[in-house]
């Protein structure tokens, strides 16, 4: 129960992410580190990756296809970690030049303890790991 409950939070809020990748991608060309390449296609794809993903998680007919999106999402949640290095990076310079803007230490420091965590919970509820916690059978 638990498990479905958590695959519908983690595919609607890769979903909402994926759709405004679609329709604000400036707010994510900000935090894109200077060495990726494309970085407009970048933004484009990512989104589209987060919403088949998060559809991937939601259908009910195949395991393996659920499989998949797991894997695809932790590997997702993987590669735009240094997008969310740099954004804290970013902010963290504004904040030491007093320029304002950009948000804090206290959303920037639990996003990075929280990337790993997304990374096992895609797994975890695409039904590619039961670690630690066990589904019923």
């Amino acid at each position: 129960m638990i498990g479905s409950i958590l695959r519908w939070v983690l595919a609607w809020l890769y979903a909402i992410a994926g759709y405004l990748h679609l329709v604000r991608p400036d707010s994510f060309m900000t935090i894109m580190p200077d060495w990726v390449p494309a970085p407009e296609a970048v933004v484009l794809w990512t989104g589209i990756a987060e919403i088949v993903g998060a559809l991937g998680l939601l259908q009910p007919w195949s395991q393996q296809l659920r499989q998949a999106a797991g894997i695809g999402l932790a590997l997702y949640a993987l590669c735009v970690w240094p997008a969310n290095m740099n954004h804290f990076a970013l902010d963290m310079a504004r904040a030491e030049t007093g320029d304002g803007g950009g948000l804090g230490l206290a959303y920037h420091v639990p996003r990075m303890f929280a990337q790993p965590l997304i990374i096992w919970l895609a797994l975890w509820v695409g039904e590619v790991t039961d670690w630690p916690l066990a589904r019923r059978k």
